[in-house]
């Protein structure tokens, strides 16, 4: 067969049935093949390379299943970067699939098309493993190693560059079963160990971050959860790792009180450090670290104990050794955190009002990608998440754009599923292009985008630090009923929170993409609910 028709069997072995990305001439052999496995492998056409990384991303975490993503080299490679990045940052697990030059041109600048100074080095900055093909007989064992790394330890991208000789090349090749899952194993003495200092605790808080989504072990932290009648914090990534309607769960804001009483901060699949890069404040409470990447256990970290493990192992492995403890009530404790916890939500108002209109339409177990606008900012520290996967973020890659092409690879890996994407103007403009993609494949996403007029953020720190003096942070944006009816989409307009919630029931039922403008004002600022220690902002003038 061709190294083509290789990769193509080599993906359908370890059960890929969904690609994004752009056809090139680098890549037409494996064009073909997958023309030829269109039975099970579906190919979607981006408009960017861009959003084929994002796509592949919101495909991704909103499964579990590894997205893939597939483009030319050079500038197709180094398009796709963002949403590589945002994978990284995420731990989300996508198969970068690169062409490159001819294997004989490699290295040598000699000025082939798309070649640019070792980019098998860029990539291997982006990815947790990275390989090339230098025959047809490796792409096999090339892509059963890549979903080997993409299902052991900490979830993270990997890449594969494949230069279009060998894609062309014919060889007797042997197409291996399908990489096994190979979670990390926690050691029992650990375990013994936290089990002891948990057993011990009176006021212990669980930690939980997007490791704990991405190992599937939703039950396991409930199950340790109400064992020790434990409060679970969830991070901005871990959102919906137990339904936010469950008694034991918090938002993260809620940590900054819960931890003043604490004797044990149990942290699970989280990196456990602020955006400043020190560890999260404990106060007084003994620390105990569990997480898949051993790199994550240590500084700035100072954990009396930490646990290289899969969380859904070590949770499991938690709730046996403690089942029939005997704890006392903490309503009480958990009753006066909701009273604060609403208190300080006051200070976004505005914008809770709006997510409470999403909320209120979107079921249970559909998707909402937040990108980095007002309203997402806000919804990273309140929107209520019943489910895992099914809230969505760029993490701390903070990735301006990402959130309507990710969305769109959520709507792909689940058609039934509501998919809804909050965007701002400023970064809907990043792939807006997309939208011949949402009409090419009737993707029936819904995306709100709140109009300002501006980099909202931006222009507030201008506004607030440096004296209004406005630089580059005004928008000039196309009227988006027009744009929208370009592309043959519907769209809609929604002013206030009480019309966008009426525009999302009939949205979300209409099976169709749709694009709702909803302009806005200036917003209270969210930044002190999101990092401690920044000031509360002084009240927003009204007119």
């Amino acid at each position: 067969m061709t190294g083509g028709e290789a990769l193509a069997r080599s993906l359908a072995a370890n059960g890929v049935s969904q690609i994004f990305g752009i056809p090139g001439v680098q890549l037409d052999h494996a064009a073909d093949a997958l023309y030829h496995a269109g039975d099970d492998i579906a190919f979607t056409c981006v408009r960017n390379e861009q959003a084929a990384t994002y796509m592949a991303d919101g495909y991704a975490r909103s499964t579990g299943r590894p997205g893939v993503a597939m483009v030319v080299p050079g500038p197709g490679m180094l398009n796709g970067l963002a949403g590589l990045a945002t994978g990284y940052a995420c731990s989300s697990p996508l198969l970068y699939v690169c062409g490159q030059i001819d294997s004989g041109a490699i290295g040598r600048g000699l000025g082939a098309l798309h070649e640019i100074p070792d980019q098998s080095g860029i990539l291997r900055t982006l990815t947790k493993w990275s390989g090339m093909a230098k025959r047809p007989e490796d792409i096999p064992g090339l892509v059963h190693r890549a979903f080997a790394e993409l299902r052991s330890g900490r979830p993270r991208p990997v890449g594969l560059e494949i230069p279009p000789d060998v894609l062309a090349a014919r060889a007797d090749v042997q197409i291996p079963g399908a990489a096994p899952a190979a979670p990390a194993v926690p050691d029992q003495k650990p375990i013994d160990a936290v089990a002891e200092m948990l057993r011990g605790s009176r006021r212990p808080v669980i930690y939980a971050g997007g490791g704990v989504i991405a190992a599937g072990a939703s039950e396991e932290l409930r199950e340790l959860a109400e064992i020790l009648h434990a409060p679970v914090v969830m991070s901005e990534n871990g959102r919906g790792a137990i339904s936010a309607r469950h008694r034991l769960a918090f938002d993260a804001l809620a940590f900054r009180r819960l931890r003043e009483d604490a004797d044990v901060v149990l942290a699970v699949g989280t990196r456990f450090v602020t955006a400043f890069g020190g560890q999260v404040n404990t106060a007084r409470a003994r620390l105990v670290l569990i997480n898949a990447e051993a790199a994550d256990l240590g500084e700035p970290r100072a954990p009396e104990l930490g646990v290289h493990a899969d969380a859904r192992l070590a949770l499991a492995a938690l709730a046996e050794e403690l089942r029939g403890a005997d704890r006392e009530s903490r309503v009480a404790e958990f009753d006066a955190v909701r009273a604060w916890l609403e208190e300080q939500y006051a200070d976004i108002a505005p914008q809770r009002a709006y997510l409470k209109a999403i909320r209120s339409t979107l079921p249970d177990d559909g998707v909402l990608v937040s990108e980095l606008t007002q309203i997402g900012y806000a919804g990273n520290v309140c929107f209520p998440v019943y489910r895992p996967r099914t809230y969505l973020t760029p993490g701390y890659q903070g990735t301006l754009g990402y959130g309507f092409a990710t969305a769109l690879g959520a709507k792909t890996a689940a058609p039934e599923r509501p998919v809804v994407s909050v965007t701002g103007d400023g970064g809907f403009s990043w792939t807006l292009q997309e939208l011949s993609t949402a009409k090419k494949y009737g993707l029936a996403t819904v995306t709100v985008v709140f109009n300002d007029g501006y980099f909202g953020n931006v222009r507030r720190i201008q506004k607030n630090r440096f004296g209004a003096r406005y630089f580059a942070s005004d928008l000039v944006n196309p009227d988006y009923a027009k744009l929208a009816d370009a592309f043959g989409i519907a769209a809609a307009r929604a002013s206030g929170p009480e019309e966008l919630e009426a525009v999302l029931k009939e949205a979300l039922t209409a099976n169709e993409p749709v694009l709702v403008d909803a302009p806005v004002g200036e917003f209270p600022g969210p930044w002190h609910l999101i990092h401690e220690g920044v000031p509360r902002p002084a009240p927003l003038e009204t007119s």
